[in-house]
């Protein structure tokens, strides 16, 4: 079953020191959980582009790491861009970000499709762990931006 995530938040801060920020994938290390022991291995240090592959580390529960490699599959300088896993946890990973000027600032989107692979298992899975842990990482980014670029 396919799930959807979606958040959003409003910061009062020009879009193009946002979009700045977000088209240097590397930033996504500080903003992840600590705990998740989030590394960039290889292609993060370049600014975002069409094609561009991203490899990371990461820990979902203490123990077990995980590569997953990460795909920019489109672009549209200073409005969105989308990732797209390739390798990884997940079965199906579509991650939309979106940009907006607005006139406090800047509106940032993430909406999020994805699925767990092993069928009903996944979605048991997704119901009592996946769905709230990544609300949580969702939760502590947008706090993390917050503390970056201040509130509205």
């Amino acid at each position: 079953m396919l799930h959807r995530l979606h958040k959003q938040q409003t910061i009062p801060t020009p879009l193009d020191e946002v979009w700045a920020y977000f088209a240097t994938p590397h930033n996504l290390n500080e903003m992840t959980p600590p705990d998740m022991k989030f590394e960039t291995l290889h292609g993060g240090d370049e600014k975002m582009f069409q094609g561009q592959l991203i490899e990371y580390r990461v820990s979902f529960m203490p123990l077990i790491k995980s590569r997953w490699l990460t795909e920019i599959a489109h672009v549209e300088e200073k409005s969105y861009f989308v990732d797209e896993q390739r390798i990884g946890p997940y079965r199906f990973w579509y991650h939309e970000h979106r940009f907006e000027a607005v006139e406090t600032g800047t509106q940032i989107t993430d909406q999020i499709t994805y699925q767990l692979p092993f069928g009903i298992l996944g979605d048991i899975v997704h119901a009592v762990w996946i769905k709230h842990t990544l609300n949580a990482i969702f939760d502590y980014r947008q706090k993390k931006v917050t503390e970056l670029f201040g509130s509205n």
